[in-house]
Parts: structure tokens; C-alpha cells; sequence
């Protein structure tokens, strides 16, 4: 028998989506049956919600769609913080969430994982209120409501909420509905005259300007529209720059590519070039505050036209654009344009000087610049916020590698559950994370998912006694900046590790640093992990900057 749970479950991989995330509770064991019965799908199995929310986040920024499942209430609840950094940062991850029996919830029982009043809707009016599109499946139309919640994660590129109470799961639907998935989603960008004459707007300001710079971001990454924009900008020979906030939204091996750019913290070379600029294209782009230091970017509204998926602004204007507007039909119809007169830009970056490594200690800049140097093409950087993300966000990427990461929610801990997603939904692109020890703290519950997976990461933890970023903005040398000491070496090996599956060193020097790194790259083969002693003081010297802005504006 056919049932709504096998079409759920059939939408979900249609979106390309072969591995579930999640804890298993009595209200969505059923359901999780219909996905571990099927030889083309894998249930992942994760420690608690909230890594599982961060691991679906990671998935979803390579697949473009992630599932996650949790029970009604307690589950649903411990997921919201990894939720909520999707919906805040773009990332279309839909959160299924197991319910009680229809019955049960019509008579307003006292049962359990619930506040025992008998009130079962405030979970969902709590979603709606944060922002999601949310539904909750019933016994009518629950097909339309599944079409209608997946086709406004496509469109949108954002989280949606669902509840399957156990009744509904199991409801009887015809079969011929699995041909018919195709034909339900739009996932391509229809072109409307509306959308032509927002392209003809835009080209008109463009060959008007004499030093025009595209500005590319996380919208426009997490919908997967950076070839997009990569074929305009090659076509035109325009300069390009990204945010920290999608980083490598569009490759960054490209020769028009000027740096990521991050305000007053930006390299003087990059900065001489966007002060110059007169006009920006900003597309899938916000400015916020950790990837502009402290709102210093250099141009304003009046310059800039600002091409978003839910916003319009041209040049201050946005109040006559959002007619049948669509973003994925813009940037790909902006895709074939060419300027009147095309630009002639190259970038010429600065060149990188080779290090030279001795048995001094091991320092943040030289970390960064060491793992920047020791990266190929086609890997995928990943960094935890605070001195990883400060530290590698400005530094360029290889061609075709990736970077993740989570400036605007922030939320620690994020970094290692999303990498491994990311692994997961990439497994060609060997993954290498950088994170603090007082981050990795939070959610390293997944390295025994990790191992039970056989994935081979590199993972590089800075062990500098607590909790650098903080320091920084507030209380050197307060205890509330401490974390506990760990021997991460040993930790491979207690979440139940093989002699042959891993490596792991601890390094103290510039020297055991690179050793250990050139033994990684020998051993694609094996899980590594790396634990980087500094100095609790030690930062980059971008984050020394960014928490002297910080503590200003705090104070």
C-alpha cells in the first residue's frame, strides 16, 4: 500500500536529497520506516537535534534540500537553533516533525513530550511567527500542502516546517502520484516580461558606468545560481568580489576576482578598487555586520543596485520592482547579457610568499596561512566562527574549492556537524575543518557518526584555552572565557575508531604544524585530526581589528 509517508519520502529524493538527518522518537517511527526500507535513501542517525539541524545545514548548502526529522515537542524544540541559523542565512532545509495521532490532538489529550493542556498548535504558530512557511498535515489535502511547502523552499531558497501527526502518515494515496512528482515542482526560472524589464533597467545603469563591480552573495550560493553570474561576469570582464557571508557564491579562481571584501578591513589593493567603483551590482548579498567590520563598507545605497530574492533596490529605489518578480529568473537572464562595451579587467593578485617554517611556536597568522597554502582545488574549507572564520575568510580559495561557514547566526559548535553534511552531500570534495576547541565542545557527539560513516575529513582543532573571539571583545582574562581541557587525540579512538582508520597528531610548532598537514595530504584514505596548541591571546589580526570595532560599538 501506498502511503502519504512513501510520498513524502519520494518528494524528498526527487530533490536530490539521499541522506535523512535526525533523532528517532515514538512519533515519527513509523515514518522513519519508509525511508530505511528503501535501498536508494539513508537514514544519517544523529546524536541529538541540534547537530542534526547543523549537519541537514551542511547538507543542504552542497544538495540545495535537506531533511530533517524530529519528535513532536521535545525534538522539535531541541532542533529551532540550527532551524533558525537556515532560515536567517538561506539554506533550504525542511524540518518534518512527528506528531500525535489526529484523534488524540481533536480531544486535547494530556499526552506525552506536550505541556499538558491539551494545546498542540503552538509549535507551529511559534515557526510561523519566526519566519517559516509551516503546514500542518491533515487528513485534507495533505499531498497539495506537501507540493506547496517543497515548491516555496525552491523559490525562496529557505527553510519550511511541516507536522505528520501518526494517522496522516499512514493515510492510503494513489500510487500514480510518484510519476507525477516531476511535473508538481517548478525548478527552473520562468522569464516574465516583468523580469526583462528589470534586466533592461539593470544593463542600462551598467553601460552607463565607467567602473562598475559586482558584488555576489549567500542567496545567490545557496541557490546554486553562482555559474549564473560566473558566465556574466567572464562575458563582460567585470571585477567581482563576495562577502564572507557566501564566500565562493561564484569561483574564486576566476581572474576578475578582487578578494573577499570585508569594509575597512579589507586589503588596501581591494579597497582602492571598490572606492572607485560608481556603481555596485549586489547580488543574493547582505551586509551585516561581522562581513562588513562594523558597517565600514565604503558605498551606499545611491550607488548600488541590490538584486536579493525577496528585495529590489536600485540606487535607493525599491518600491517598483516587485511586480511577478523572481530572483533565479533574473540572474539567469542576466546570465546572457553583454555591456555595450565589455570591461577589460584582470586581477592581478598580490603573490603569495612562500613560508618558512621553523620550531617557533605556533601562531594564528601562520596557522591560517599554512592551512590557505596546504589546500588543493576541489576541496571544501570549512570554519567554525571566531578566529577560524576571521582568520581564513580573507584569505583567497584555490579554483572550484568551497568554503563554509555561518557569520550571520553564528551560533558555535555549527561548524563540525555542517562539514560533516557537507561531506556527506559532497563526498569527491575531501572536506577540511578549522574550529576552536571551545566550539567543537558543543557538538562533538558526531565524531561517532563520522567514524561509523568511514569519512576521511581533515579536522585542525585550535586549542588556545578557551574562547578567543570573546577575549577579544570582553574579559581577557575572565574565567567565563575558559573551557575545560581535552586530549582530542584520544577522542577518534573512543568514539570507536580502528588503529587504521585515522591519524592524529599534536602539534606545538610552525614545524609540527606543516608536518602535519604534508601527512594528511599522504593519507586521503584516513580520518585526521590535528590538535594546534596557541597562545590564549593569539588571534589574526583581522579579528584583533573586528573586537576593537566590536567593543566600540558595544560601549
Amino acid at each position: 500500500m501506498y502511503t502519504l509517508a512513501d510520498y513524502l519520502v519520494d518528494v524528498i529524493k526527487f530533490m536530490n536529497c539521499d541522506e535523512v538527518f535526525g533523532v528517532p522518537g515514538d512519533y515519527n517511527l513509523d515514518f522513519l520506516d519508509h525511508i530505511v526500507e528503501r535501498d536508494d535513501m539513508h537514514w544519517a542517525g544523529n546524536a541529538n537535534e541540534l547537530n542534526a539541524a547543523y549537519m541537514a545545514d551542511g547538507y543542504a548548502r552542497k544538495r540545495g534540500f535537506a531533511a530533517l526529522v524530529t519528535t513532536f515537542g521535545v525534538g522539535d524544540l531541541s532542533s529551532d537553533n540550527g532551524l533558525a541559523g537556515s532560515l536567517a542565512e538561506n539554506v533550504p532545509v525542511l524540518s518534518i516533525v512527528g506528531a500525535p495521532k489526529t484523534t488524540n490532538m481533536e480531544k486535547h489529550l494530556l499526552v506525552h513530550h506536550s505541556f499538558g493542556d491539551g494545546d498542540f498548535d503552538r509549535f507551529t504558530e511559534m515557526h510561523r511567527v519566526l519566519g517559516l512557511n509551516t503546514r500542518d498535515l491533515t487528513f485534507d489535502h495533505p499531498v497539495d500542502d506537501i507540493n506547496e511547502l517543497v515548491q516555496s523552499m525552491i523559490n525562496t531558497g529557505k527553510p519550511a516546517y511541516l507536522t505528520l501527526p501518526i494517522d496522516v502518515a499512514k493515510m492510503p494515496v494513489s500510487e500514480k502520484l510518484r510519476d507525477l512528482i516531476p511535473s508538481q515542482f517548478n525548478l527552473g526560472a520562468t522569464q516574465t516580461p516583468e523580469t526583462n524589464q528589470l534586466v533592461d533597467t539593470i544593463m542600462e545603469f551598467m553601460n552607463q558606468s565607467k567602473h562598475p563591480l559586482v558584488l555576489v552573495g549567500h542567496e545567490l550560493k545557496h541557490l546554486h545560481l553562482g555559474a549564473s553570474i560566473a558566465k556574466f561576469i567572464q562575458n563582460n570582464q567585470l571585477p567581482f568580489t563576495d562577502l564572507a557571508l557566501g564566500k565562493a557564491a561564484v569561483d574564486e579562481g576566476l581572474p576578475q576576482f578582487i578578494g573577499t571584501y570585508n569594509g575597512a578591513l579589507s586589503t588596501p589593493k581591494m579597497k582602492s578598487i571598490v572606492d572607485s567603483a560608481d556603481l555596485v551590482l549586489s547580488i543574493g548579498a547582505k551586509l551585516t555586520d561581522f562581513v562588513t567590520a562594523m558597517f565600514t563598507q565604503s558605498f551606499d545605497d545611491r550607488k548600488m543596485i541590490s538584486i536579493n530574492n525577496e528585495s529590489v533596490d536600485i540606487l535607493g529605489v525599491s518600491n517598483h520592482y516587485m511586480n511577478n518578480y523572481n530572483f533565479k529568473s533574473v540572474v539567469t537572464k542576466l546570465a546572457e547579457q553583454s555591456l555595450s562595451s565589455p570591461r577589460d579587467f584582470e586581477f592581478q593578485a598580490d603573490p603569495v610568499e612562500s613560508l618558512k617554517t621553523t620550531d617557533a611556536p605556533l601562531s594564528q597568522d601562520f596557522y591560517d596561512q599554512a592551512l590557505m597554502a596546504a589546500t588543493t582545488s576541489g576541496e571544501t574549507l570549512v570554519a567554525e566562527s571566531g578566529t577560524s572564520f576571521s582568520g581564513l575568510s580573507p584569505l583567497t580559495l584555490k579554483p572550484k574549492m568551497d568554503f563554509v561557514a555561518q557569520p550571520l547566526w553564528a551560533s558555535i559548535g555549527y561548524a563540525f556537524p555542517a562539514m560533516i553534511g557537507s561531506q556527506l552531500a559532497d563526498p569527491k570534495s575531501r572536506h577540511i575543518l578549522s574550529t576552536g576547541e571551545g566550539s567543537l565542545q558543543l557538538t562533538i557527539q558526531e565524531l561517532g557518526m563520522l567514524i561509523k560513516n568511514n569519512l576521511h575529513p581533515i579536522i585542525i582543532i585550535i586549542d588556545n584555552h578557551g574562547y578567543t573571539v570573546e577575549r577579544l571583545i570582553h574579559g581577557m582574562n575572565a574565567v567565563y572565557n575558559d573551557v575545560p581541557s581535552l586530549n582530542y587525540t584520544l577522542m577518534p579512538k573512543a568514539f570507536g575508531a580502528s588503529d587504521d582508520q585515522y591519524l592524529a597528531f599534536d602539534v606545538n610548532t610552525e614545524n609540527e604544524f606543516t608536518t602535519a598537514l604534508q601527512e594528511a595530504k599522504n593519507h586521503p584514505e584516513k580520518l585526521i585530526l590535528i590538535q594546534a596548541h596557541m597562545q590564549f591571546n593569539d588571534s589574526p589580526a583581522s579579528l584583533s581589528e573586528m573586537g576593537e570595532l566590536i567593543s566600540k560599538r558595544n560601549n
